[in-house]
């Protein structure tokens, strides 16, 4: 064999030899490359956006209209007439109900003709009363005592008969007896006489109650304004904190799942009620409604804007892991490496309990490895 073709012998194994190593890097590179694309799952990727970092508190509670007032009547009675109805507007001066009289009237004559009467049986019971006071008293005794006396005498100087003498002392006898008597009867009429008064007072208040009834109102409706509302909630002792007088609250409810009200909180409780081991305090935030839109006893949540930060790079706060000594770092997705991911360390700013804001280590639009 020649030396030219011993050469391009050797030339062609070499080219070959050379194909064959491309493609086994080219198969090696392939493998690797989709083994890192395959290692990371794009369900389990989060996106670095750019937004507005929101911290809120939310106060969940009932729509109620800022002016309410409760219609009660100070009688009992049954409505005769009703002019308005439910979500009717009234004005001042305007007649909401009016009861039947004639129930009310009967009750009243009634009432005060049992005062009357227990005025009457008053004054009998003090008449009586003096009565027994004079018997009490016995004035019949002492001029009893004097006619046996002068008897005595007179029958000493037999100039009346044993008879007359009798008769006196029959007399004194019979006086004193009154007089026992009375002075018992004396302390039964003092008890009916008070008695008597304790009647007169009960019937004064009783005619009282026909004339106002003011102890048994009935409520006939309640009336609101609802163009101005309020979401009664509570608020955990960790958040009260933070909570402040004009705050922003942004209102939703479930009747307008897409629509958002815009309120203001007016009122924080300076005081906490604590139920099931937890303490709370009451928040209130009041709504302009001009519409109307929302009603009474809607249930609705108040989130209310503790702070905002605009322009933040967010990310889920799950995409963050931290090590002992709370160094935050989170999984990128780099399809370069081995594993198709690296660690990169993150400073955070703050959080909401759903997304972080990130201050150094990452930019908009980097692939996230959520942990699974």
């Amino acid at each position: 064999m020649s030396q030219g073709t011993r050469s391009s012998r050797t030339r062609r194994i070499l080219t070959v030899s050379g194909v064959m190593l491309a493609v086994a890097a080219a198969l090696v590179g392939y493998r690797t490359l989709n083994g890192a694309s395959a290692a990371v799952d794009p369900s389990g990727l989060a996106m670095v956006e750019v937004g507005t970092m929101v911290q809120s508190v939310v106060a969940t509670g009932k729509v109620e209209p800022i002016t309410k007032v409760d219609i009660k009547s100070k009688a009992n009675g049954i409505i005769k007439v009703l002019p308005v109805d439910i979500d009717g507007a009234v004005k001042e001066g305007d007649i909401l109900a009016e009861l039947d009289k004639e129930q009310l009237l009967a009750a009243r004559r009634g009432a005060e003709a049992n005062l009357l009467a227990a005025r009457a049986a008053l004054e009998a019971a003090e008449a009586q009363l003096q009565k027994n006071i004079v018997e009490a008293e016995g004035p019949d005794v002492e001029f009893a005592r004097r006619a046996l006396e002068r008897a005595r005498s007179l029958f000493a100087q037999q100039l009346i008969p044993q008879s007359a003498l009798d008769d006196s002392q029959s007399a004194l006898d019979v006086a004193e007896n009154k007089r026992r008597a009375a002075e018992l009867q004396l302390a039964v009429t003092r008890a009916r006489v008070a008695e008597a008064r304790a009647q007169v007072a009960q019937s004064a208040a009783a005619n009282d109650r026909a004339a106002e009834d003011v102890a048994n109102a009935t409520l006939i409706m309640t009336i609101g304004d609802i163009d101005q509302v309020f979401v009664r909630g509570k608020v955990d002792e960790a958040d009260i904190g933070r909570v402040r007088l004009q705050q922003l609250a942004r209102i939703r409810v479930e009747t307008f799942k897409d629509k958002v009200f815009t309120g203001r909180v007016t009122k924080v409780s300076p005081m906490g009620t604590e139920k099931d081991n937890v303490t709370s305090f009451e928040v209130r935030v009041s709504i302009e409604n001009p519409g109307q839109e929302l009603k009474a006893n809607m249930t609705a949540n108040a989130e209310i804007v503790l702070d905002e930060h605009p322009n933040s790079l967010l990310l889920p706060e799950a995409a963050i892991s931290y090590d002992a000594q709370r160094h935050a770092t989170v999984e990128l997705a780099e399809p370069a490496a081995r594993n198709g991911r690296r660690a990169v360390s993150v400073k955070l700013v703050v959080g909401n309990g759903t997304k972080v804001q990130i201050l150094e280590g990452l930019k908009a639009g980097d692939q996230v490895i959520l942990p699974t």
